[in-house]
């Protein structure tokens, strides 16, 4: 399987917001995003701007840091936000219906190195890496498919 890797210079929040919410536009159920980077990177910011354009009525959504997943309903399809920072083992995993949602749910899965075996094949991993002040480097890298979001991008 062909994959690609494309980088993003995030001059600003408003501008991470804007890529969220262009790769959201094209999310559909089953769609994997693994949101890396160290704490304070921006991954919940990115996820929140993604989530917030999908919904129909905007709601507060909040980091899943200390409830692990946070779902909503979108015209898309079911949304899963997870953080699973707070993970010692990918049972826990399991235990959550993480690996059911992969299937059915649009999935933003913060912290995914905690998933060990459990990574989903064909997600789309986006590495967001401060640069000072609010400048991220996002790294997109995934499946060939993937690519086809970031057309027409305004980033």
């Amino acid at each position: 399987m062909s994959e690609f890797s494309h980088v993003v210079l995030s001059r600003n929040a408003d501008q991470t917001a804007a890529l969220a919410q262009h790769i959201g536009a094209g999310l559909r159920p089953g769609d994997v995003l693994l949101l890396e980077g160290p704490v304070g990177a921006g991954k919940s910011h990115f996820a929140r701007a993604l989530i917030l354009a999908l919904l129909e009525v905007p709601e507060d959504v909040p980091s899943p840091t200390f409830t692990l997943v946070q779902t909503y309903d979108t015209p898309r399809g079911e949304v899963w936000h997870s953080d699973l920072y707070r993970l010692s083992s990918p049972d826990e995993v399991i235990e959550l219906g993480l690996t059911e949602a992969f299937e059915d749910a649009i999935c933003l899965v913060e912290w995914p190195d905690r998933l060990g075996d459990l990574l989903p094949e064909g997600a789309l991993r986006i590495a967001l890496s401060p640069e000072g002040d609010d400048i991220r480097r996002i790294t997109l890298t995934g499946p060939a498919r993937w690519q086809s979001l970031l057309e027409d991008a305004d980033v």
